[in-house]
């Protein structure tokens, strides 16, 4: 094969690799979110409930808990969280919140008004407190944040 050719051979592989790099960092961009775009600080929310479910998900965790309402029918909502390495070096791992257990979040309403949350904190049987948010949202700042500035 001449030179010619294996040279014109690496620059379209290098534009397809670009292109695909970009398409999948556009991707995940596109998936993130300020907090304003989806949350509304002015509408705080305490949940009290069951965990069902927590996904690991990047760019944001979410924990899936039933929430029993006033007239005792039992609404799931959504609560987002920080992203798993924000939670994890604040010591939330996957085995802190087990399926079951009784938990009670603090966190800000959808503003499209869905049984979804941002959580800030969340609260075990045993009193244990976890941070869920994670700096530089957007979220109302009310001294939880441990790396914010005071």
């Amino acid at each position: 094969m001449s030179t010619k050719r294996i040279d014109a051979l690496r620059a379209v592989a290098v534009v397809l690799f670009t292109g695909l790099a970009l398409a999948a960092v556009s991707t995940s961009v596109a998936a993130h979110h300020a907090f304003s775009a989806e949350f509304d600080g002015s509408k705080p929310v305490v949940l009290k409930g069951t965990v069902t479910k927590m996904e690991w998900l990047n760019p944001h965790c979410w924990l899936h808990m039933d929430v029993k309402g006033p007239d005792g029918k039992v609404v799931t909502w959504m609560v987002e969280g920080g992203a798993p390495n924000a939670l994890l070096r604040r010591g939330f791992t996957k085995n802190s919140v087990p399926i079951g257990a009784e938990i009670v979040v603090e966190g800000f309403r959808a503003i499209d008004g869905s049984n979804r949350a941002n959580g800030r904190e969340l609260t075990l049987a045993d009193g244990k407190k976890l941070f869920m948010g994670s700096s530089g949202t957007g979220a109302p700042s009310d001294g939880r944040d441990p790396t914010e500035r005071r």
